[in-house]
C-alpha cells in the first residue's frame, strides 16, 4: 500500500503547484494563506486525510457514493486520501489509497447459521459478529470500530485527521483520546429507519427484532454526544442529529453532497410510451415504495404507463405481494445491480422520476435524475425540499393519492415537464458541486485540527 504521505511526497502540491504567474489560483483551489490559529498550519497547505468506511459498496447507497467522490474531490484538490474499509469494498480512483479491513459480513448472507468457521473460536471478534448476526443483530459498526483500532495501534499512520462516514462507532473516541484529529459525517440518524420500520411491523416479535437488530444506536448516540465535529448532508439531517443523537448544535455542521454532473446528464429521450422511473431499497420502509406502487396503480387508470424500477422486490415481501394484488405486473420494468451508464440510459427514457422517500437524509436519487434533465415528484419527506427546491413536485409523504395527482399532472404537460428538467438541471450544476463540498469539508478538518492541538 503506498500511504497518502508517500503519494503526496511524490507528486509533489497540486495545490501549490497550481498557482499562476501573477499569484492568482486555479478555478477552485482555495486562495487563503494565512495560517490557522494555534496550529501553524496554513490553510491552503495539503492534508493527509484517513475516510473511515464500515460498509462501501457504492450501488447500494448513499454513503459508498460519499467515499468515492469526496475522496476525489479532496485529491483534486491537492490532498492525500486513504480509505480504510470494511466489506463491502468500494470503488475509489487510483490515487486514493484503500486498506482493505476483514470482516464477516454475515448480515449480506442468507444462511448465517452455515457460515461459522472452527476459525472463529480463536477470534473473538469474528464470533462477536457471527453471534451478533446469528441473533439478529447488526454488529458491522462496532466490529470495523474495533479494527480501526487495531489497525492504527500496528501501523502507527500519521494522518492529519481521520473522518468517519457513519460508522460512529466506539473507536473514534479512542482515536481522538490518542490525539489523532476526528470528524464524522451523519447522513442521517438511523433512528428514522427504526420508527419507519417499527411502524410497519405487523406484531410484536416482529417488532422485538426490529429493536434487536437497531441496538448499535445507543452506541452512536453516545460517540455523537462526545465528537466536537460533525458534517451532516442537510439542514434536515442536521436537525435530527441534534434531536435524535442530543448532539451539541454547535459542533454540527452542514455540507451537502454533490452530484456529479459530468456523469448524470441529459439524454435525448429513446422512449415513446408514458414512462416512470424510481429506485428502491427492496422492501425497506423508509423509502415509501408501496405508496408508489398504490399511486402508479392509480395513475394507470388514466395514462397507459410503464414503471421503472432500479433496484428489486425482495421475493414474497411486500412490495412483491402488493404488486400482484394490484394487477400493474405487466406495466413494471425492473434493473437490478446495473452500470451507472445504464441508469442514466434509463433516465433517457423516463419521462418522470419519484421518490416517494418517508424520509431522506439528502437524496441523491433526486439529484441525480434532476441532473439527467428528468422532471422530479418527491414527498417532502426530510432534505428532499433542499435538493429538489421548485425545480420539481413535492407533496407530502405516505400519500398515495398525493403521489397519483403529481405523477398524472407531469405525465399529461408536456411544456410542464420541459421546464422543470431544465430548472433541475439548472439547479444541480448550480448548487451540489463536489468541489465545494470537499473545500468546505477540508475548513471542518482544519477546525478539527485546531481543537485536537488545543486540547493536547
Amino acid at each position: 500500500m503506498v500511504t497518502g504521505t508517500l503519494r503526496r511526497l511524490l507528486r509533489g502540491s497540486t495545490i501549490a503547484s497550481s498557482a499562476s504567474a501573477d499569484g492568482s489560483t486555479a478555478a477552485g483551489a482555495t486562495a487563503e494563506s494565512e495560517p490557522t490559529p494555534g496550529t501553524g498550519r496554513v490553510a491552503d497547505e495539503s492534508l493527509d486525510i484517513c475516510l473511515l468506511s464500515y460498509r462501501s459498496n457504492p450501488y447500494s447507497g448513499g454513503q459508498g457514493v460519499y467515499v468515492k467522490y469526496l475522496s476525489r474531490a479532496l485529491t483534486a484538490r491537492g490532498h492525500s486520501v486513504d480509505v480504510i474499509s470494511g466489506k463491502p469494498y468500494p470503488e475509489l480512483d487510483d490515487d486514493v489509497g484503500l486498506v482493505k479491513l476483514p470482516g464477516e459480513n454475515i448480515v449480506d448472507e442468507l444462511d448465517r447459521l452455515g457460515q461459522f468457521e472452527p476459525a472463529y473460536l480463536g477470534d473473538p471478534l469474528a464470533l462477536y459478529e457471527w453471534l451478533s448476526a446469528l441473533t439478529g443483530g447488526f454488529p458491522d459498526p462496532y466490529a470495523f470500530g474495533r479494527r480501526v483500532v487495531d489497525y492504527f495501534e500496528e501501523q502507527e499512520p500519521s494522518y492529519d485527521v481521520v473522518h468517519d462516514n457513519q460508522s460512529l462507532c466506539h473507536g473514534l473516541n479512542t482515536l481522538r483520546e490518542r490525539g489523532h484529529p476526528v470528524v464524522a459525517t451523519v447522513h442521517h440518524p438511523i433512528t428514522v429507519d427504526r420508527e419507519a420500520d417499527l411502524a410497519a411491523a405487523d406484531s410484536w416479535g416482529e417488532r422485538l427484532l426490529i429493536r434487536r437488530w437497531y441496538r448499535f444506536l445507543r452506541m452512536q448516540r453516545e460517540v455523537v454526544q462526545e465528537l466536537p465535529h460533525i458534517l451532516t448532508v442537510s439542514e434536515s439531517a442536521r436537525h435530527r442529529t441534534v434531536a435524535d443523537f442530543g448532539a451539541d448544535p454547535e459542533s454540527v455542521r452542514v455540507v451537502y453532497n454533490g452530484i456529479d454532473t459530468e456523469l448524470f446528464e441529459p439524454r435525448e429521450r429513446t422512449h415513446d410510451r408514458p414512462r416512470v422511473m424510481t429506485t428502491v431499497s427492496a422492501d425497506v420502509p423508509l423509502k415509501g415504495t408501496r405508496h408508489l406502487l398504490e399511486a402508479f396503480a392509480t395513475v394507470r387508470g388514466d395514462v397507459d404507463a410503464e414503471l421503472v424500477v432500479v433496484g428489486e422486490f425482495d421475493e414474497g415481501g411486500d412490495c412483491a405481494r402488493l404488486v400482484s394484488k394490484l394487477g400493474i405486473e405487466e406495466a413494471i420494468e425492473t434493473h437490478s445491480e446495473i452500470s451507472y451508464e445504464r441508469m442514466i440510459e434509463l433516465y433517457g427514457t423516463a419521462d418522470v422520476a419519484v421518490v416517494p422517500s418517508l424520509y431522506e437524509g439528502f437524496g441523491l436519487p433526486a439529484g441525480e435524475a434532476l441532473a439527467c434533465g428528468v422532471p422530479v415528484v418527491a414527498t417532502t419527506g426530510g432534505a428532499l425540499p433542499e435538493v429538489v427546491g421548485d425545480a420539481g413536485v413535492l407533496v407530502e409523504p405516505g400519500e398515495p393519492d398525493a403521489l397519483a395527482e403529481g405523477i398524472r399532472e407531469l405525465l399529461t404537460d408536456e411544456q410542464r415537464r420541459q421546464r422543470l428538467g431544465e430548472q433541475g438541471r439548472e439547479r444541480i450544476v448550480e448548487e451540489f458541486d463536489w468541489d465545494r463540498a470537499a473545500r468546505e469539508t477540508v475548513r471542518t478538518y482544519r477546525n478539527a485540527i485546531e481543537t485536537q492541538s488545543q486540547e493536547g
